[in-house]
Parts: C-alpha cells; structure tokens; sequence
C-alpha cells in the first residue's frame, strides 16, 4: 500500500476542517514543532504517527470530584484521549458511542485494562457530576476530566488539537469549538502513535483495540 508522509501543521489545518462539527469557529495553528507521520491511502480514518505524542502533563478533576494525573494514572495502559463536551449534539457522543460498543468487544481483561479519557472543552457547564452521569450512558469505565480551560486547550495543543473557549453561536446558543480526533497511545511507550478522526466508526474501533492495547500498530 502506498504511504504519505505529513507534517504536525498540515494535521492542525485538518484539524481546522473538523472544528465546525461541535462548533461554529474556524481553528488556528499553535505553532507547533513539526512531527512526520505516515498513514495509508485506503479509506480508513485512522494516521499511524511516525513520530508519535508525548502525554500530556496534565492534572484535572475527575467525575468523582478528585484530581486526576493523566500521566501517572494511564502509565503502562493503552489510552484513548478524547477532547469534546457534554452538550455536543453529535459527534461527541457518537464517537464515545462507537469506542464504547468497541470496548465491549474485547475481553473483559482487556477492557479493564484500557483507559477511555474524555475531557471536556467547555468545563464552565461540565461539572464532575453532569460530566460524570453522560459519560455512564455511554460507558460506566470512562474516565471524565475538567479544569482549568486554559489548561486544557494547552494540553489539546500539545496533540495538535485546537479547542476554543465556549461562545454563543448566531442564535444565541451556547458551542464549544474543538477538534474531533481521539489520540491513541502504547502501554508499552506511553506515547500517542494513532490519530483517529471523526469519521471512525464503530467497526474501526472495533477492528484495532485488540492491537491497540497491545501497543501494536493496526
């Protein structure tokens, strides 16, 4: 199959692409250090980084209201981060929808193994209790965090994921902007090596989590 090769700027123009999905803004680029990537030609919505992410340093609140240190808590786990909100009318819940039909799929000692991270890009509204009640309906074992937006937005970045503060729309309505990929990293590197984008369904899910936690490419 033939290979591409892509740059962290030319993944946060097509970040920009996805950002009205949730949102009515347009993003920009953080100026981030480039990072190579490699992905396929066939249509699945899946990039393999060849130069993968580092974790973010980051430490929240999670549903239960206790700080949470992303780092130290999905050390040796395979991750899935997922920056959106609670409020989102659509690709936010029918992404957390389709990882978890796909973690049902695997067994039960793999799904206590893997680390589902939702965090939220409007934590004015995202309390640690509503936050908390949305992400069971999808799954009981997903992790939710909020904080400090700033923080997180900086965080997001660091992936190449560009999030907004929460405004109105032109009908008054209250969106957060965000990007839509979800960031896989290897419990054996701890690094964010797969970048799934929004049109990942179910079956994609379905098909790489049993590679997925075993840090191995799909």
């Amino acid at each position: 199959m033939r290979k591409k090769t892509l740059t962290a700027g030319l993944l946060l123009a097509a970040a920009a692409l996805t950002l009205t999905a949730c949102g009515g803004g347009n993003g920009d680029d953080d100026g981030s250090a480039p990072a190579k990537v490699e992905t396929t030609t066939r249509q699945r919505p899946v990039t393999v980084l060849d130069q993968p992410y580092t974790k973010p340093d980051l430490v929240l609140t999670d549903t239960h209201g206790r700080k949470y240190d992303l780092r130290k808590e999905t050390a040796g786990h395979p991750t899935l981060i997922y920056f959106g909100y609670t409020h989102c009318p659509d690709v936010c819940p029918l992404t957390m929808s389709n990882i978890a039909v796909a973690k049902q799929a695997l067994p039960k000692a793999e799904q206590d193994e893997l680390r589902v991270v939702f965090v939220t890009t409007d934590p004015a509204r995202d309390t640690p209790k509503e936050m908390g009640a949305w992400l069971k309906a999808q799954d009981a074992g997903f992790i939710g965090l909020t904080g400090d937006f700033s923080t997180i937005q900086a965080a997001a970045r660091s992936l190449a994921i560009s999030v907004e503060p929460t405004k109105k729309d032109k009908n008054g309505k209250l969106v957060s902007t965000h990007g839509t990929q979800v960031i896989a990293f290897s419990p054996k590197s701890n690094t964010g090596y797969l970048l799934y984008d929004e049109d990942a369904t179910a079956d994609d899910y379905t098909k790489d989590l049993p590679k997925i936690v075993k840090g191995e490419k799909p």
